[in-house]
């Protein structure tokens, strides 16, 4: 049997908060027996429900993986199969199998090291807001320096762009990430701004 003040320690919250959590979890059907100034005490025949997924379900799950590893970042792919493997791990005995017979594959032969490097980059620059510079190759051979706020990434089935606002520009712009080199992530960080934001972006795009 646990006390509540254990538990307010542990948890490094109030005694209140977990006389309120615990009756909560009672109420919702927990068995929890006990009760205030005695201590409480979660039944030792309590278990958890094995996690559950269709047939449908877990292929989906398992070519979601395969696909990520296939075409995204190194550290996506690497995630991806990390995740497959716990939630193979909680799956019942008799749907375990299930992973390993899944028919759906996603095989690419054109994403290079490199290039799943520069995803994995350019994801993180766009998730903590930084600048970014980089030369870039058009398809017409023209080349230019850009710097530009990185606001997303998108697959086409077979290239990733990013979504970006050019500060050269001063629009809205997608550059394939194949064709851009000497890509430098800056320390200075770009201010949110409704009207250079990823939805102004995806708002522009839906006009053309």
């Amino acid at each position: 049997m646990t006390t509540a003040r254990r538990l307010a320690e542990k948890l490094q919250v109030s005694e209140r908060t977990i006389y309120r959590d615990v009756r909560d979890l009672q109420l919702s059907g927990m068995p929890i027996e006990g009760e205030a100034g005695i201590g409480y005490l979660l039944r030792q025949d309590f278990d958890i429900p094995p996690l559950m997924f269709n047939r449908s379900e877990i292929e989906a799950l398992v070519l979601g993986a395969r696909m990520v590893r296939a075409w995204g970042g190194a550290e996506q792919g690497e995630a991806a199969a990390q995740a497959l493997n716990k939630i193979e791990a909680v799956l019942p005995a008799d749907m375990r199998d299930k992973v390993d017979q899944t028919l759906l594959y996603a095989i690419n032969f054109k994403v290079s090291a490199e290039l799943k490097r520069d995803v994995d980059i350019l994801n993180h620059a766009a998730s903590e807001h930084r600048f970014i510079e980089f030369d870039y190759a058009r398809e017409d051979g023209e080349r230019s320096h850009r710097r530009v706020r990185p606001l997303g990434l998108y697959f086409w089935g077979g290239a990733w762009t990013l979504a970006s606002w050019c500060e050269m520009r001063k629009d809205f712009r997608n550059f394939r990430v194949d064709r851009l080199t000497e890509l430098k992530v800056l320390e200075e960080l770009f201010p949110d701004d409704p009207k250079k934001s990823l939805t102004a972006f995806i708002e522009k795009m839906r006009t053309r």
